[in-house]
């Protein structure tokens, strides 16, 4: 098996290498951009830790959260305040950041700004948004594209979706799984979807926070069981993957959404200290195997 290396990283950061023969790098942050303060000390506190032991990471926050249960559910700050903090991060702690696009609109904007931009979950079979991220990241040098898998695509359907980005000159680009649809207010994870996915040569990431979410289970809000986190994301490590997204916050219960899918920023050294150290162990065996 070919295992693609994907560097995250324009210039002015140190980059991240992500690939399912490398060690497991992050992708971490909060849910929404809420404060200038709130992102920070997270960004911080996440640093700290990757520094501590000795993992790359990519700084994520959403500046508009458009995919709500409800019309009146709460959005985050908007794009130009979200990327002025995406900004601040990324000059003061060295790393790359992350952040998502909605609309073909938002892509230059926020293509200058990051260094990995974001296909949402629900808007990965989007052809021309994802031609247009495609062809953002072929201008600038260090950009990826990492597409959120839509919970009602099989593992496979990501290989055409990552086609359509290629299609328009890069190879930068990450798969990440979220979970699939089981029912009505449920997601599962299949663990075949690592190796399927996996087996096209891109990085694989497994989103923690997202795979234990319960969608609109609220009725007008999705809700979730963050206590399922530390064990699925062992059992995607097992499975062979590029990287872990995590969203993390100082005070999950007072976070503006995904409040009960967030990580608690507390607990974050902990719960990588296990992953890596899990990686460790079963990353030479399946490169050896492939």
């Amino acid at each position: 098996m070919d295992f693609m290396t994907v560097q995250a990283g324009k210039a002015g950061v140190t980059p991240v290498s992500f690939s399912n023969a490398l060690p497991l790098a992050v992708i971490a942050g909060t849910c929404a951009l809420e404060s200038r303060e709130i992102t920070m000390r997270t960004a911080e506190e996440v640093v700290r830790v990757a520094k501590t032991l000795g993992f790359g990471v990519v700084y994520k926050g959403s500046f508009d959260k458009a995919n709500r249960t409800s019309a009146t559910g709460a959005r985050g700050m908007g794009m130009e305040a979200g990327l002025r903090f995406l900004q601040e991060v990324r000059e003061t702690f060295g790393v790359p950041v992350l952040t998502d696009v909605h609309e073909i609109s938002q892509v230059d904007a926020v293509a200058d700004a990051v260094d990995v931009i974001q296909i949402p979950a629900f808007l990965s079979r989007q052809t021309n948004l994802l031609l247009a991220c495609g062809a953002a990241a072929a201008a600038r040098r260090g950009l990826v594209v990492n597409i959120k898998k839509g919970q009602f695509m099989a593992p496979a359907d990501m290989i055409p979706a990552a086609a359509k980005i290629a299609s328009a000159g890069t190879e930068a680009i990450l798969l990440t799984e979220r979970g699939a649809t089981f029912g009505y207010n449920n997601l599962v994870v299949d663990m075949r979807s690592y190796a399927t996915m996996a087996a096209s040569g891109y990085p694989v990431i497994h989103d923690a926070s997202h795979c234990v979410m319960m969608p609109s289970v609220r009725g007008d809000a999705s809700g979730g069981d963050r206590s399922f986190i530390p064990p699925l994301a062992r059992a995607a490590v097992g499975a062979g993957i590029a990287g872990i997204f995590i969203e993390t916050h100082p005070d999950p219960a007072s976070a503006i959404s995904d409040k009960e899918t967030q990580w608690p920023l507390g607990d974050f050294e902990r719960l990588m200290a296990d992953l890596m150290a899990l990686d460790a162990v079963v990353k030479p065996m399946l490169v050896k195997a492939a």
